[in-house]
């Protein structure tokens, strides 16, 4: 065979030094989206069942997530008010691929309410973002035949067998609601705690019961309808779904108090995870088709970062302490 001249070599050198470039050139064009396919799916979980208000919330988010994660699967682990959902999040490994969307509730009621909570709400999770605002109304039914605070207040403490209010059931945020309307007042409401929210908007309607709180958008439709009044409105200022109802502070009574969506890890979630999370999270804040989607929900928009989410978290709990111990609820 005749031997290769040293000229030949030098090509095949040089050929193959540039082959291998372009290889290795490809495979970095390639390997995001090969980490893409082998990475797994995020996960949100929602502690409630299909249909509900932070199950609706969540397949919202899910689909906004998808340009920036790919597959997006939402588990609904309903059960115990949220906590079967949390604990398999408190269980999760903390690489941004499993959170859960769910209301405060959990976040900042349940640590006083029940006696043995099986987490921790601040140790166990770690806080990505605060999705929306919402607020409730204080619902006047026919029995109180009720048009505003001043003839709510009046009434309760010129006849308190009238000022029942029905709630979900003991130790939902409804319940304290109550609480802390009763000691900004000055007046006594009687609770009547029921299985659930269908059963009290039944006795409100039936008269059985004067007065309910409820989330605004759940009554609203009654409200106009004139089946039931909404005569006061709980958070910092009117909600556009009832535009003519006074806050509660308009109405003489220094009471404000809302509720949040929100979205959080497993403890010890951080670094690029985090940040890719809580950036996203603020972007469909953003967003204003979302934004539109949110607002026709009866959510108030809000996308924080993790620190002021954790803030709010903490404001909360600290917040809701003092009426729920007044109460003596203690779960098990």
């Amino acid at each position: 065979m005749k031997p290769i001249s040293p000229l030949l070599r030098q090509r095949i050198g040089t050929f193959s030094r540039r082959s291998l470039g372009l290889l290795a050139l490809s495979l970095a064009t390639l390997s995001p989206s090969l980490q893409a396919q082998e990475k797994p799916p995020l996960k949100i979980l929602v502690g409630f069942p299909p249909g509900g208000s932070a199950d609706v919330l969540a397949r919202m988010v899910a689909e906004a997530l998808r340009d920036d994660f790919g597959t997006i699967v939402v588990d609904n682990k309903p059960g115990a008010g949220g906590r079967i959902a949390l604990n398999l999040v408190k269980a999760a490994k903390p690489d941004g691929q499993t959170v859960i969307v769910l209301p405060s509730g959990p976040m900042v009621l349940f640590p006083h309410v029940y006696k043995k909570l099986d987490y921790d709400a601040v140790k166990d999770f770690t806080p990505v973002s605060q999705i929306a605002r919402f607020q409730f109304g204080v619902v006047s039914g026919p029995a109180s035949n009720v048009k505003t605070v001043a003839e709510m207040t009046a009434k309760a403490k010129s006849d308190p067998a009238s000022a029942s209010y029905g709630t979900p059931g003991a130790g939902t945020l409804p319940h304290f609601m109550g609480v802390l309307l009763e000691q900004s007042a000055g007046i006594s409401l009687n609770h009547i705690p029921f299985q659930g929210g269908a059963p009290a908007n039944t006795a409100l309607l039936g008269g059985h019961i004067g007065y309910k709180f409820d989330v605004v958008s759940e009554t609203a439709e009654m409200h106009r309808a004139g089946k039931v009044r909404i005569i006061a409105v709980t958070g910092g200022q009117r909600d556009s779904q009832v535009p003519e109802v006074p806050t509660l502070k308009e109405s003489g009574i220094n009471m404000e108090a809302t509720a949040w969506f929100a979205m959080y890890g497993p403890a010890g979630l951080k670094g690029d995870a985090l940040t890719r999370l809580e950036k996203a999270m603020m972007k469909v804040a953003r967003d204003p088709a979302m934004k539109d989607k949110m607002i026709k929900l009866g959510l108030e928009p809000i996308g924080s970062n993790s620190v002021d989410l954790a803030s709010a978290q903490k404001a909360d709990l600290n917040r809701w302490e003092k009426p729920i111990k007044a109460t003596g609820v203690q779960l098990d």
